[in-house]
């Protein structure tokens, strides 16, 4: 097992990364429990992205949380926040909401593993990652609306390719949510695997996908890829500045 890649060491704030074989594992925390969302948080998840994406020694991506969350809560500083920012303020949360997605999408040019371990905020990461685990108990919703703030970080996005205009037009709507059966039967989500397990089986699928070759790997995630790269230089931007221009 290969030591952490020295580029990260200034994201050990928000991510442990543990490097094997060629496959990088990214799993988000806040003071080695489960993350908090903070704009520390949202900002260094487009960064770290972008370097994963840089490194030419990683060959598959499995990102993933701490404990029983994906995310575990909101930091009160975000959640607090005045109701009208001044401009640049503004400007920042679009940008880095905008690079959540983007570095993934567009950054990433290895086969990428989301395994949602629980609940949480910007599931969307694992849902466009190519292959997406989550345990029994992970829940899938977005909130804004009920929250009266438009749903369009990019969450909103990932729900419509998935789950069609009707059925994401439902939960933005109504805060309604979907458990990790259902989201298994509606193509959300490749496997619904017990929570000891879930890490496990991402590095066997890791496994599987690296004993490819290197070129067929990354080819094939271009492609896998595709679509979610048309969908981010559609809508990404829209969905982000309606978002912010109701806050």
């Amino acid at each position: 097992m290969n030591s952490p890649p020295p580029e990260f060491v200034r994201h050990a704030e928000h991510f442990a990364v543990q490097r094997r074989n060629g496959v990088l594992l990214l799993r988000m925390h806040t003071g080695g429990g489960p993350a908090v969302m903070s704009l520390g948080l949202h900002r260094a998840l487009g960064e770290v992205l972008q370097e994963v994406g840089a490194d030419p020694d990683n060959e598959v991506l499995i990102l993933t949380g701490t404990g029983d969350a994906w995310i575990g809560g909101l930091d009160p500083a975000l959640r607090d926040r005045p109701p009208t920012l001044p401009g640049e303020a503004r400007y920042d949360l679009y940008r880095d909401g905008i690079a959540l997605l983007r570095n993934l999408v567009f950054s990433v040019d290895v086969p990428t593993i989301g395994a949602l371990n629980g609940p949480g905020y910007h599931q969307e990461l694992a849902l466009a990652c190519d292959l997406t685990l989550c345990t029994p108990g992970t829940v899938f919703g977005d909130s804004h609306f009920r929250n009266g703030a438009v749903p369009g970080d990019g969450q909103h996005l990932v729900y419509q390719e998935l789950l069609g205009l009707k059925r994401a037009a439902r939960l933005l709507y109504t805060g309604a949510t979907i458990a990790a059966t259902e989201a298994l039967a509606l193509g959300m989500v490749n496997e619904v695997v017990p929570d000891q397990r879930l890490l496990p089986r991402a590095w066997e699928l890791a496994a599987e996908i690296m004993a490819a070759p290197r070129a067929t790997r990354r080819l094939t995630h271009a492609v896998i890829q595709r679509p979610w790269q048309r969908r981010l230089v559609d809508d990404l931007a829209f969905g982000r500045a309606h978002h912010l221009l109701a806050i």
